[in-house]
């Protein structure tokens, strides 16, 4: 994982130990968790998936206050290419700090070799499907549920334009 990544309003920074407890926390919050399938961890899984390849976590803080969570995770196979994940915590929604995270890292790993950078949002999250096309994102294609995805999805490419 890199050193940390600013946008116009944000910096992306490597999440550390120091985060677990506020990713629990966040997680465990009902306006977070529902965007991630109910999902909620305790310390220890948090520990594990702050630690697990090909993952890297990322913390977004905005004005010098952590306001979010996004992960780039990479396929093990050549060429480099990958996807995004992530979340803003409630009261940082709506202020266009996503996008300008996601963008930030999105051109961080093609400038680091990434052959592309994808996000898959479930098609019924419309908010987070504009967010990533504000931050550059195309829609490539629509899917029904598989064993990935709870519900029907979007896939959408960073195109840098």
């Amino acid at each position: 994982m890199g050193l940390s990544v600013r946008g116009q309003l944000t910096v992306v920074r490597p999440a550390t130990d120091e985060d677990v407890d506020l990713l629990v926390a966040w997680h465990a919050d009902p306006e977070v968790s529902r965007y991630w399938d109910d999902e909620t961890f305790t310390r220890e899984q948090m520990q594990a998936r702050l630690e697990r390849e090909p993952v890297d976590a990322w913390i977004i803080e905005a004005d010098g206050k952590a306001v979010g969570y996004l992960q780039s995770w990479w396929e093990e196979d050549d060429p480099l290419r990958g996807g995004l994940d992530g979340f803003l915590i409630p009261e940082a929604r709506g202020r266009s700090l996503m996008p300008d995270a996601a963008r930030a890292l999105a051109l961080s790993l093609l400038g680091a070799g990434w052959q592309y950078v994808t996000v898959d949002p479930y098609a019924w999250n419309e908010r987070a499907v504009r967010g990533w096309r504000k931050a550059g994102f195309v829609e490539v294609s629509r899917h029904e549920a598989d064993s990935e995805h709870a519900s029907p999805w979007v896939l959408l490419r960073f195109e840098d334009s």
